[in-house]
């Protein structure tokens, strides 16, 4: 691995904190940090999220280094993490020795044994049964006005006249863009002798072949929107087929909540689902299992990639996202769960834009809270001002006054240090997104056995849930709380200028876009815990 030349240590590193502990907390300054030029490699991508931004100039979280130095010789204790999502391949060999079981259930015998009105609840539950795809919010919201508010009908059916025209004219690019992608990309994988590429790798072709100089021109576009070629291809045809559902009608013609035979507007109603917590289709499970593997894939195995947290934490699983909005009974639902089987950390890679039922959500925040479990929270992909734009789950009802001190909400980085530090995709915010972390290229889990690659806030949530784990497991005396503000106030500052809000986006100043200013920093997070724990 080709490290940055130590000079440019006098240049980024600083050392405060200090007070009259023998411990000194690392606190990076690198906007004097010279951008990498070198073209990262694989193996560094493959795990670029845990590398360190001074000696490789990654903006990574220090990860390799927490272990190396502060960990090395520590015993910490098992935290368990829920993961609220949809669904986790908990059969994975990578994940299969970190997964929960309930300790006051016996498997198989078809009795709630621990009374808590889930029943062989072994690895957690499954609010979803066999669902795996479901409306949108503002859909289930045109199809129903009594669900909310006037005004939010109103928002809610301009968005759906909105989409509809989105639809029809999406509808003949999408199928044009899929075309060029797969023309493009067999010319490139010719070309470069190889399935998988990046930009860097795009960058150092020559050839003057107007045909290769064409998909060359495609696929750096298409690379640019953070995903491999074939997580795009995926995503593409999932915007296809929406497109399609959209134009027929068919998402409010639809009821797929029916099969479950709840009320999902009875937050008393809590007898459905089961104990299938990998779902009804492994493949459906595929983002959960990538989530879970970012915190808990084993380290150093020689297989895949290594988890943040690895042997320190326990996966319990809550199967409550679907493709399409989550319910707010099932979240508040799997919040609550979560927190009463034990988890100390929970993560939530998923969100949507209205919230009929969010102060169903909100309470079980609140709940969270007084039993000190930290909520980590994906702030969305929409490229958006949350402190603008409405996204649940929060922890603010009016963006302004947090109710809860619990909840710590990320944004997401691109590998990449520089103006395009942050994922394009990433919402920001000042008051409403707390930290940054890395979310574009992350390598985990993923369902039979597999690995990839994918993007989002998704991907940046639970690498911060992995360092809180890590906080929670070797200083378990402190509060979420505290955890969450060491998360804040420990990581790594920038001022410098970057791009955000997408391809047709603008320049910000980076301690702008959260309310921290930082991007999570593991080293520097733990001996700031050591600090505050007197040791």
């Amino acid at each position: 691995m080709k490290k940055i030349k130590l000079t440019y240590l006098s240049l980024a590193l600083a050392l405060a904190l200090t007070g009259c502990s023998t411990t000194k907390v690392v606190m990076y300054n690198v906007d004097t940090l010279p951008v990498k030029k070198e073209k990262i490699t694989d193996d560094q991508l493959q795990r670029w999220s845990h590398l360190d931004i001074i000696t490789d100039t990654i903006p990574g979280m220090s990860v390799d280094k927490a272990y190396a130095e502060l960990l090395k010789d520590k015993k910490g204790t098992k935290v368990i993490v829920g993961i609220i999502d949809s669904g986790v391949d908990i059969e994975h060999p990578d994940l299969v020795n970190a997964i929960w079981t309930n300790p006051k259930e016996i498997a198989g015998n078809g009795i709630d044994d621990d009374n808590n009105g889930y029943i062989d609840d072994i690895h957690g539950w499954n609010f979803l049964g066999d669902i795996t795809k479901e409306n949108l919010e503002y859909e289930r919201i045109v199809k129903d006005k009594t669900l909310t508010d006037e005004a939010t009908y109103k928002k809610a059916k301009a968005l759906y006249d909105e989409k509809m025209s989105e639809a029809t004219q999406g509808r003949g690019q999408l199928e044009s863009m899929t075309m060029a992608i797969d023309e493009a990309d067999e010319v490139i994988q010719k070309e470069l002798k190889k399935e998988v590429y990046t930009v860097e790798d795009l960058e150092a072709i020559t050839s003057t072949d107007a045909t290769i100089v064409q998909s060359k021109a495609v696929m750096k576009k298409m690379l640019s929107f953070g995903l491999p070629v074939v997580d795009l291809k995926v995503e593409i045809k999932k915007e296809l087929e929406g497109a399609l559902l959209v134009l027929n009608g068919d998402n409010l013609k639809t009821n797929y909540r029916k099969v479950l035979g709840d009320n999902p507007n009875d937050l008393t109603d809590t007898k459905y689902g089961n104990n299938n917590v990998i779902g009804p289709d492994k493949d459906e499970a595929l983002h959960g299992t990538h989530v879970a593997g970012i915190v808990a894939q084993g380290r150093y195995n020689n297989i895949g990639g290594d988890g943040v947290a690895s042997n320190n934490v326990e996966i319990l699983t809550v199967r409550a996202v679907p493709d399409g909005d989550e319910y707010d009974k099932d979240i508040a639902l799997a919040i609550r769960y979560a927190v009463d089987n034990g988890a100390k950390v929970i993560n939530g890679s998923f969100g949507k834009s209205f919230s009929p039922q969010k102060q169903w959500v909100y309470d079980a925040i609140k709940y969270a809270e007084k039993k000190d479990v930290l909520i980590v929270h994906a702030a969305g992909n929409d490229a958006k001002d949350i402190d603008i734009e409405d996204n649940f789950p929060n922890d603010s009802d009016d963006k302004k006054t947090e109710f809860a001190d619990n909840l710590i909400t990320i944004g997401a980085l691109n590998f990449e240090y520089g103006e395009n530090v942050v994922a394009n995709f990433s919402n920001f915010g000042a008051l409403n997104v707390d930290v940054f972390a890395p979310g574009v290229q992350i390598y985990a889990t993923t369902p039979e056995n597999t690995y990839r690659y994918l993007a989002g806030t998704s991907m940046a949530s639970p690498n911060v849930a992995g360092v809180a784990a890590l906080i929670r497991s070797y200083y378990p005396k402190l509060s979420a709380s505290q955890v969450k503000h060491i998360l804040m106030n420990s990581g790594t500052k920038l001022n410098s200028m970057v791009q955000v809000g997408g391809r047709n986006g603008e320049k910000k100043q980076f301690s702008t876009l959260s309310k921290s200013g930082r991007i999570v920093n593991a080293y520097s997070a733990l001996q700031m815990a050591a600090k505050m724990s007197g040791q």
